[in-house]
């Protein structure tokens, strides 16, 4: 039985379970029952060696912990004398509880992040415990029958299921595996002739492992490759339940569960010490960090020695703080690359000196970042928005340091086809998917490394810039008769604040004034009896004065231009270029008393301008559809018209 067929086998039980649970639950169900016979099955040869040795240890007060793993030949253990087989009719629930009691702790953890008491009180209520534990106890999971890779195959289709069933929540914690298998070939298939030679250890990390999708994918992929490789996946993950299916995925594999930590990655790093030689992550898309924002800061205040000196993002989404963390988690000692999904966010929110742009700058200025494939939309069970997925590497191949390759297989390709399939059946926002021959054709061009219409190469500098400050001079005239201005001075808090007899002293020497002035000189001339404050003048000014292009320039003590901060705008100077070219080029042509503001430098390289960064993917790519011409739509409209036309004279016959 493959293990599609032993997973719809497994998953049958669901019919006993209709009507009585959610179609959302079943997987909480029949997941560790799955695990659970499992663990019975492995651990059947040495049960009664494990009950002996049990009892002869029992009043020494000697740990079994430290004993019965070597008897039982694996990382866990049962020392209970029940089986599923043999639970009885009448107390059911009682010799049940009493078998998952006793088994280790690693294992019994996994039953308790999955609520499994409170399923079996569910069971049990609803009189289908004992049919519940006889179905699964009618299925042979013993590894002589399914090997611990067929079994892990079978647990995965499982899950899959149970995301598909749930699909409202699936995408929280279940990365489809089309996007799976994508992100792992191009992150693996890089180092594949390393990857199958021999006595190969590598380790695979994800800090928002979820269910172990992208753990499971990357083992099978490498094993595939080299059966004798040696793969230690490591993880963390957020939620309880989630955790629970992936810990006991890596027993069911035979791995180290032990590696699988559960925890919020952001603010409380379980494996601060360690580094991998593969990174792959689907985090949360568009989640805030509030809930984590003392200890993100904390981290953030380390500089260099934490994980988020380069700047933090918005509190609104921490997608780049965990794009930060696996940087941090590459190894120094050698190679390692990152595969991560991420929205369209991360590629160019936050302008020049934002957060965003500075962990950009700090990724495309040590040249770690590789490739960048925009997907298809829809392709995630609880969002339909583009997404990305940013490979990087510690050790850029010769050909490609200092470059970026963009990659775009969201649409088109080879004219009209497309890399994306529609699905028979919608899976909450998932519509389309990615056969395998179009991630193969995704990956070769990845390896192809060329210029065309699906895949652009760019320098990292390219996606640079330098935001200059442009001033324009001030230029005022005065008003200070106009009624309308004058009732807004009045009406004003800071006026309000002045002393009655100061207020109208001011008014009667407006009063005086002529109607209009268009230098601020002659109307500070024509107050000067008044002797004002410069708070006072710049109240003054804020309501009678206007821009005026006609106006003289406006001067400060030492005879500068004043800028007028109403005028003031941005240019974006491409890195490499002289900002003072560009300025004449592109800017004073248009405004020829402009100006640009030296004094704002980068806090980096102390140049005029702040330096930015974005990657606008879409322009790249953008190409120009000319309007249908306005024959072709007279044609349609006619067309039309005598289609409704002849509508209309059937129903009126």
């Amino acid at each position: 039985m493959d293990q599609k067929n032993l997973g719809n086998h497994i998953w049958n039980v669901a019919e006993l379970l209709r009507g009585d649970f959610k179609q959302s639950e079943y997987g909480l169900v029949i997941l560790p029952f799955t695990v659970l016979r499992r663990f019975e099955c492995v651990l059947e040869p040495t049960r009664e060696a494990v009950r002996q040795k049990m009892a002869e240890i029992a009043e020494l007060g000697i740990d079994p912990d430290l004993v019965l793993p070597e008897v039982s030949g694996q990382q866990f253990y049962n020392t209970s004398r029940y089986q599923l087989d043999n639970l009885g009719v009448a107390d059911t629930l009682a010799n049940l509880e009493d078998y998952t009691n006793k088994f280790s702790a690693n294992a019994r953890a996994v039953f308790e992040q999955f609520e499994f008491s409170n399923k079996l009180l569910r069971l049990d209520e609803d009189k289908l415990l004992y049919k519940v534990t006889q179905y699964f106890a009618g299925i042979d999971l013993h590894p002589d029958v399914v090997s611990n890779h067929e079994m892990g195959l079978a647990f995965e289709h499982l899950i899959r299921t149970f995301a598909e069933s749930a699909n409202d929540t699936a995408g929280e914690f279940y990365t489809p595996r089309d996007v799976v298998h994508l992100a792992t070939t191009l992150v693996f298939a890089h180092d594949k002739e390393a990857l199958i030679g021999e006595g190969v250890i590598r380790t695979i990390y994800d800090p928002a492992c979820g269910t172990g999708g992208f753990l499971s994918e990357g083992m099978e992929l490498i094993e595939q490759w080299n059966p004798d490789a040696r793969v230690v996946p490591y993880g963390q993950e957020l939620n309880a339940q989630t955790h629970a299916i992936a810990i006991a995925d890596m027993m069911i594999k035979g791995k180290n569960a032990a590696n699988i930590k559960l925890g919020n990655t952001l603010s409380d790093d379980q494996l601060y010490a360690d580094r991998f030689d593969y990174c792959l992550a689907n985090p949360p898309f568009g989640v805030d960090w509030k809930k984590v924002q003392e200890d993100v800061q904390a981290e953030a205040a380390k500089g260099e020695r934490g994980r988020f000196g380069p700047g933090l993002p918005r509190i609104s989404d921490g997608s780049l703080l965990f794009l930060m963390h696996l940087i941090s988690k590459m190894r120094t000692d050698g190679p390692s690359r990152i595969g991560i999904v991420l929205n369209g966010s991360p590629l160019f929110t936050g302008g020049a000196g934002s957060g965003e742009s500075e962990i950009r700058r700090w990724i495309l200025e040590n040249d770690w970042l590789e490739t960048i494939v925009a997907l298809p939309t829809d392709m995630f069970y609880n969002t339909g928005i583009a997404t990305y997925i940013w490979l990087l590497s510690n050790r850029k191949d010769p050909h490609r340091r200092g470059k970026v390759q963009l990659i775009n297989a969201s649409d088109k390709r080879n004219g009209d086809e497309i890399f994306w399939r529609s699905m028979r059946k919608s899976l909450g926002s998932k519509r389309r998917f990615l056969p395998d021959e179009t991630i193969a054709d995704i990956a070769k061009l990845y390896a192809a490394f060329e210029q065309n219409d699906l895949s652009k190469i760019f320098d990292t500098t390219d996606f640079g810039y330098r935001r200059i400050t442009v001033e324009r001079p001030l230029q005022l005239s005065f008003y200070p008769k106009d009624e309308t201005r004058l009732a807004a001075l009045t009406s004003d808090k800071p006026w309000q604040r002045w002393n009655e007899g100061r207020r109208q002293e001011v008014l009667d020497g407006l009063a005086l004034c002529d109607e209009k002035y268009t230098d601020r000189m002659e109307f500070l001339n024509a107050l000067k009896n008044l002797k004002l404050k410069p708070t006072e003048f710049k109240l003054l000014q804020k309501h009678l004065g206007e821009h005026d292009e006609e106006a003289a320039y406006c001067r400060d003590k030492k005879g500068n231009l004043e800028p007028n901060p109403d005028l003031r705008d941005n240019e974006n100077v491409p890195l490499g270029e002289d900002i003072d070219a560009y300025f004449q080029r592109e800017v004073i042509p248009y405004v020829p008393d402009a100006w640009i503001d030296r004094s704002k430098t980068d806090a980096k390289d102390g140049e005029v301008g702040i330096v930015g960064y974005e990657i606008p993917f879409n322009r790249h790519f953008y190409q120009y559809v000319p309007p249908r011409s306005l024959e072709e739509i007279d044609t349609d409209l006619d067309k039309v018209s005598a289609e409704i036309m002849g509508l209309l004279r059937e129903v009126h016959v």
